[in-house]
């Protein structure tokens, strides 16, 4: 999900006696045991036993999706109440790139979801096409298998506002300087809220992450799978950690990257606040790497003078947008991916630098809207409302504005940076239309295997510290530490001491018999790179919620 702020992924492990060997693709059927407790888990057991019946007519991609053969594209049917299966359906999309080892080398499907909520995995088959050479050992045993979660792209997608006034600048600064501000900000999140009810209404109410998981487990049929092989970065990791209490038993591989906190008392309100102060500590990282590379960029040598550079560009841009479009909104809308990965160190402190030598036009491609980018706009708006949406349905949030301002307020006073745009991003909870839902009590269960999870210990939107409650809360699973390191999502970067864990474990079922604390990956090294090429090859890097 791309955000103001953002949030994290998810991945999960498999038990010894999975070790070896192709899965069996005899599909679940409706005579599997399962604990039959609500509508909701009859609706599932019927709507996948249907969906294995059906399996899924692949075909090449449409042309307009971008995405080329051997990548296939398809459809599962879902139901919109899982309490109603036979009810209102929608269609759930999904792409596939086959295994690249042959019959006897397969292992069945891995199913990527890549964070948000709002993200689209759809581009996750590409990894094998475009040859990445992470992923190369993995691709010869599994089909890697992409969807548009329900609400997303082409599955029912949600909108709650115009796209093109979704992405106008410049926006009101985020921090306000009086009441005033404040007062227009809670008028800017109800009108918003009150859009995503007006415009997709029918559908609020069953956008929630056990609604998705229980899609995840008809996907996983539809496939002819019994049990699922599965990736999650980011809020991946949550759908990965509601899918494994949900499903314990459907469970072969989960690898949870970049991990969102589970506990009830976390999602969602004070997950945003705890983000807040991680998103600060990242900055700093990021300001230190750049004092250390003045000779490079001449920002400031020190993170105190790169911290005056910043405030300074803020209040000019403030009291007069860059180009009429790139205020303190959109600043932070481009910085913030440096906190958010590695790999935009260099793009966001080369567009900064070239700033201050007179270039403006840099920082306008990279922060300012694109109007005429019609259908990345569309996929803009979509995907903010499907966050929206699910983490505003999937808990109770505060509904008096007492309560925002005292919180965001203190926090604000320890992490400025991302604090009060976080805060209005999320604001639209507080006057949602549809009902609240009480969050999953997420715990292992009968048959869930050992779960990998990864994790660096200075992530920004994601925290350490959800890493360390999931683990508590899946029995047998094991912990990748990365130590001093901070970038969202783990899995995609090079460091041998987690790269060849993750493919033992997908290929083989190993885990290490304790957790594992590896070295960081390698420190970005400047670079006088084209800043807009490399924002646009963050496509496949995972998206916070």
């Amino acid at each position: 999900m791309r955000r103001t702020a953002a949030l994290g992924a998810a991945g999960t492990l498999v038990t010894g006696a999975l070790l070896a060997g192709a899965i069996s693709a005899t599909p679940a059927t409706a005579g599997e045991r399962h604990p039959a407790s609500s509508a909701e888990d009859r609706g599932v057991r019927t709507a996948a036993a249907r969906a294995a019946a059906q399996g899924i007519n692949w075909q090449d991609c449409p042309a307009d999706w971008g995405l080329k053969a051997p990548i296939q594209c398809g459809d599962v049917t879902v139901p919109v109440d899982y309490a109603r299966p036979g009810g209102r359906t929608i269609k759930i999309a999904v792409d596939r790139v086959r295994n690249t080892g042959g019959k006897d080398a397969r292992q069945g499907a891995l199913v990527y979801n890549p964070g948000g909520p709002g993200g689209s995995g759809m581009r996750f088959p590409s990894r094998v096409t475009d040859g990445k050479p992470l992923w190369k050992k993995t691709a010869a045993a599994y089909d890697f298998v992409g969807f548009d979660p329900r609400g997303v792209g082409h599955s029912a997608a949600i909108s709650c506002v115009d796209p093109q006034e979704f992405v106008s600048a410049p926006k009101a600064d985020p921090v306000p300087g009086n009441e005033a501000d404040k007062r227009a900000q809670r008028k800017l999140a109800k009108a918003y809220a009150d859009g995503c009810a007006a415009r997709s209404g029918d559908l609020l109410p069953y956008l929630t992450t056990p609604n998705t998981a229980r899609d995840l487990d008809v996907i996983r049929a539809a496939l002819g799978e019994k049990k699922l092989n599965y990736l999650g970065v980011s809020y991946g990791t949550y759908l990965g950690a509601v899918y494994g209490t949900l499903f314990p038993g459907h469970v072969r591989r989960m690898v949870v990257d970049s991990v969102v906190n589970p506990s009830r008392d976390k999602v969602w309100y004070q997950a945003n606040l705890d983000q807040d102060v991680a998103f600060e500590t990242r900055w700093g990282d990021w300001k230190k790497w750049v004092a250390k590379n003045d000779a490079t960029y001449h920002i400031g040598d020190t993170p105190e003078k790169v911290q005056a550079q910043w405030e300074k560009l803020r209040a000019s841009a403030k009291k007069s947008p860059i180009g009429g479009l790139v205020g303190p909104a959109e600043l932070i809308g481009f910085f913030q991916q440096a906190p958010y990965y590695d790999s935009m160190w260099a793009p966001v402190a080369e567009v900064w630098s070239a700033y201050r030598t007179g270039d403006e036009k840099q920082l306008i491609e990279n922060a300012g809207p694109d109007l005429k980018d019609t259908a990345g706009n569309i996929a803009a708006e979509n995907g903010n409302a499907v966050y929206t949406a699910v983490e505003c349905t999937d808990t109770k949030w505060p509904t008096d504005w007492r309560t925002w301002d005292r919180d965001n307020t203190r926090v604000h006073a320890q992490a400025p940076f991302m604090t009060w745009a976080n805060a209005w991003m999320n604001l639209p909870c507080a006057t949602w239309s549809a009902k609240q839902q009480r969050p999953v009590e997420v715990k292992s269960g009968k048959g869930l295997p050992p779960v990998l999870l990864v994790q660096s210990t200075r992530d920004a939107a994601t925290p350490y510290e959800g890493a360390v409650e999931l683990h508590k809360r899946f029995a047998g699973s094991r912990l990748i530490t990365e130590r001093d390191a901070g970038s969202h999502g783990v899995t995609g970067l090079v460091n041998p001491c987690i790269n060849d864990r993750v493919d033992a474990y997908l290929l083989e079922g190993r885990t290490d018999a304790r957790d594992v604390t590896c070295a960081p990956h390698a420190t970005p090294e400047p670079a006088k790179a084209s800043a807009k090429t490399a924002a646009k090859g963050a496509s496949d890097l995972p998206v916070a919620p």
